[in-house]
């Protein structure tokens, strides 16, 4: 499996989390709704015992909508706004539910709004108008939309992965960037060896579309040479630098590759690799 499949997994694997993060589970919808409704009662008895009424009774509560539930009573009620908005703080934090929610009081005869409010965890979008206002004894429906009842429970999730997918994205970019740039460096480091090209890097030579590779030796041999184009070079001195420096036994290795070497270069009559016979070698590059 080479970069690309592993990255496009990552990124499916991504997006399959992310649907399945806002997909309602059964499960979940089941009891978040379960627990709204034991909140909303418990705010709704509370309302009903501030004035002094502990017999009427609180009709079932209703899902209106997914995230929006009702409340409606049996016999008309007043309140005070500022009771509506304490009790239903204490039970959204009792049950674990949404901070963020907006609440509306209908009158039931025109659904117009008496009162409402937003509540929001940025402080600064929290919304209570008329503190101390008095809603006379009517008969009202009490709406309560939960804004983000999902998504704050998959926020921290998302403060996790976003980041690790952002930081996948830049690390991919990066070394393709690197691979690409260290390609093009290799491509510029070459030494021209008469109709040759050769790339010590890349351990080979290149002769107009044809490709020749040389073993490691076989280029650390060339680049002796080419750096002492036309000169003798010491026999000693190649034993030396390719082989004993590197703690190897030569015996008789020097030979097998300058006769290696010999072959590669044929394919160019400018290019000899002459032996001085008792002294070393040296290569001969004709103008």
């Amino acid at each position: 499996m080479n970069k690309k499949e592993v990255f496009f997994g990552i990124v499916l694997l991504f997006f399959a989390f992310t649907l399945w993060s806002f997909y309602p589970q059964k499960n979940d919808t089941n009891d978040f709704s379960e627990r709204v409704k034991i909140a909303l009662r418990e705010v709704g008895n509370q309302l009903l015992l501030s004035e002094g009424d502990s017999t009427s009774l609180i009709l079932p509560v209703k899902r209106i909508l997914e995230n929006k539930f009702e409340i409606s009573f049996e016999n008309k009620l007043g309140f005070e706004p500022d009771q509506l908005v304490n009790f239903l703080k204490v039970s959204v934090n009792k049950s674990s539910l949404s901070k963020n929610y907006r609440v509306e009081v209908l009158q039931c005869f025109d659904n117009e709004v008496a009162y409402s409010y937003e509540i929001n965890i940025d402080e600064e979008k929290t919304l209570i108008p008329c503190s101390g206002r008095f809603l006379p004894k009517k008969c009202y429906l009490i709406q309560v939309h939960f804004l983000d009842s999902r998504a704050l429970k998959n926020k921290t999730l998302y403060y996790i992965f976003i980041p690790l997918i952002l930081v996948f994205f830049y690390w991919q970019s990066f070394i393709k960037k690197k691979k690409k740039y260290l390609e093009n460096k290799n491509l510029q480091k070459h030494k021209t060896l008469g109709s040759f090209m050769f790339y010590p890097e890349q351990n080979k030579l290149v002769k107009k579309a044809k490709e020749i590779a040389l073993s490691k030796k076989e280029c650390e041999l060339l680049e002796i040479f080419i750096t002492n184009a036309n000169k003798v070079v010491k026999r000693e001195e190649l034993t030396k630098r390719v082989w004993e420096n590197n703690g190897v036994i030569v015996g008789r290795s020097l030979d097998t590759y300058i006769s290696k070497l010999r072959k590669k270069l044929k394919e160019d009559s400018s290019i000899k690799l002459i032996n001085i016979h008792g002294v070393g070698y040296k290569l001969e590059i004709k103008e």
